[in-house]
C-alpha cells in the first residue's frame, strides 16, 4: 500500500478542514472513497480534478490510476475567476 500526501485546495480545502493530510491506498480510486467519508468533502469530490504527482488524472477510472509511495495527489475544485 502507497502513502503519500493528499493536498487541498480552495472549496476542497475548507471542506476538508485541513490544507494536506496523509494517506495510504493503493489506487486514486481508493483514496477518494477514504476521503469521501466526509459528507462535506464527497461533494466538492464530485466536482473535482485530481493531479497525481503533478500528472492529470482526467477522464480515466480513478480504480485504475496506481498511486505510487510517497505520491503527492492535489484535490482541485473549480475555480473561479477570468
Amino acid at each position: 500500500m502507497a502513502t503519500g500526501t493528499v493536498r487541498y485546495w480552495a472549496a476542497a480545502k475548507d471542506a476538508a478542514g485541513v490544507a494536506e493530510e496523509p494517506f495510504a491506498a493503493d489506487t486514486l480510486g481508493d483514496l477518494l472513497a477514504q476521503i469521501s467519508r466526509n459528507p462535506e468533502l464527497a461533494r466538492v469530490l464530485r466536482r473535482s480534478s485530481f493531479l497525481v504527482d503533478a500528472a492529470p488524472a482526467g477522464t480515466r477510472d480513478p480504480h485504475s490510476i496506481t498511486l505510487p509511495d510517497g505520491a503527492v495527489v492535489e484535490v482541485l475544485p473549480p475555480f473561479a475567476g477570468g
